[in-house]
């Protein structure tokens, strides 16, 4: 890398020499990140094949025991067997590569590369993809430097649009401006928030700019790009003071519903549709206008946070999960769970509004068990969806996720049931949890008597013994 950088600077100047650099290192440390991950699959994988080949043909999982269930046939086993020598193969690989510090990066890309070699397929002609080649192998950036005028002294671009690049040295006869300038004759604007841009190079506060051509439209673009400051973390009680936004995230849709403080639902479900299909910016712009959507409702309904499940299908997109489901392996697999949760928290902290993520465990199902068919009315169908964005959120505010059920008979005797709005211990003129009183009177624990019967903070999962109590009563 030193021998690079010195034959770089002999030809160029320092300053571009830098930003190459720099982009260079950058460029090896994702891809050594890539690597790691990579490894750690490989390994998952591997001990994953190897569980499943132990078992017996046709044995079930055992989550107790801690054993894997056994493949159906004996030619899926002999499949998997193949299999389990394919990845120790690629295994090999990988560890070599890792342990002399070697990375594969294709400059260009490498799909756009194997493209080189199906351009029939592909629908382009050997110039065509020659054009994008050259067009994303070219380098032309640069890093922002605080003081420096209008924030970068390589590629500048001042407050009206002009751009000015420092040539280097070879090339200074090109100049066409003062100090060794090459100044283009078209002017930029920035349209997505142009007004920060505008007040950084007013200020001379470090912006990078990335120059680029697009050779299906014939155009060129300049990408500029800051490091902003940390976001204020707002404590959870603050945050959740004024109710929150419940979003259940689906393949094509978001579901969100307004709950207030005390985890009611309030006002009008809310559906922001999405698709998936298509080129990748096609997918990003998708997600960004409902994320967009998701966030300007959220600021009129007055709440301060957003309510997400913190979902990650990274082992469920495997074949050994669901290997014979290809449809809902597809269905995982382009689930963008990752990139929803990055940009709604990249979004959120530009309106100031906090991202409360809650386990998803059972909101879906509980949700459509306890409020799909009561919030259902003849001007209103309530989908399933729709109902999980409450569990959602009443999980968020610490609620349980059921309702309040019908109340106790107007009697002593708890033959009727059990009580299922039990008031905390601290509300005045409420009963605490009844404790079991053992005795001859009674032939065993009634409901609701049992050992973590006032757990009022345990999580409702199914099997858990304080499954009876479903709802907590606010003070008022």
């Amino acid at each position: 890398m030193g021998g690079a950088q010195t034959e770089a600077v002999g030809r160029s100047s320092a300053r571009w020499a830098g930003s190459i650099t720099k982009a260079t290192h950058d460029q090896w440390a994702l891809a050594r990140r890539g690597q790691a991950a990579h490894l750690a699959w490989l390994r998952g994988q591997i001990a994953s094949v190897e569980a499943r080949l132990a078992r017996p043909l046709g044995a079930r999982a055992d989550k107790r025991e801690g054993l894997a269930r056994g493949y159906a046939t004996r030619r899926e086993w002999h499949a998997k067997s193949r299999r389990l020598q394919a990845l120790k193969d690629r295994l090999t690989v990988v560890e070599a590569d890792w342990a002399a510090g070697r990375v594969h990066v294709v400059r260009g890309g490498k799909r756009l590369a194997n493209t080189r070699h199906h351009l029939q397929a592909a629908g382009l002609s050997e110039q065509t993809w020659r054009r994008r080649w050259r067009a994303e192998r070219m380098f032309l950036a640069a890093d922002g430097e605080t003081g420096k005028r209008f924030g970068n002294e390589t590629i500048r671009v001042t407050d009206t649009g002009q751009v000015s690049v420092k040539l280097p040295a070879p090339l200074a006869h090109l100049a066409n401006a003062p100090h060794g300038r090459y100044l283009l004759d078209a002017t930029v604007a920035f349209r997505h928030r142009g007004q920060e841009w505008r007040d950084r190079v007013t200020a001379n506060r470090a912006v990078a700019y990335r120059i680029h051509h697009d050779t299906a439209r014939g155009r060129w673009y300049v990408t500029a790009s800051w490091l902003r400051a940390a976001a204020p973390v707002l404590p959870l009680e603050a945050a959740l003071a004024r109710g929150v936004v419940g979003v259940d995230m689906n393949d094509d849709h978001l579901s969100a519903w307004q709950l207030d403080a005390h985890g009611n639902p309030v006002g009008e479900p809310q559906r922001y549709f999405y698709d998936l299909t298509g080129t990748a910016e096609h997918r990003d712009a998708q997600i960004r206008h409902a994320l967009t959507r998701l966030l300007h409702h959220t600021r009129r309904c007055g709440a301060a946070a957003i309510a997400i499940e913190d979902l990650d299908f990274c082992d469920g997109k495997s074949r050994e999960r669901h290997g014979r489901n290809k449809r809902f392996r597809r269905l995982l697999s382009r689930f963008p769970t990752a990139k929803l949760k990055a940009r709604l928290v990249s979004m959120a902290a530009e309106q100031d509004i906090a991202i409360v993520a809650v386990d998803p465990a059972y909101t879906s199902r509980w949700g459509a068990q306890h409020w799909q068919k009561p919030l259902t009315t003849p001007r209103r169908k309530t989908s399933r969806h729709d109902a999980a964005s409450i569990a959602v959120g009443r999980r968020a505010l610490g609620h349980p996720i059921r309702r309040r059920t019908a109340p106790p008979h107007p009697d002593q005797s708890d033959r009727g049931g059990h009580r299922t709005a039990q008031a905390r211990p601290d509300t005045r003129r409420r009963e605490e949890t009844r404790p079991h009183l053992p005795g001859p009177r009674t032939g065993c624990v009634p409901p609701g008597g049992g050992a973590k019967a006032g757990d009022q903070g345990a999580q409702h999962r199914s099997g858990h013994p304080v499954e009876q109590q479903s709802w907590q009563q606010d003070s008022q």
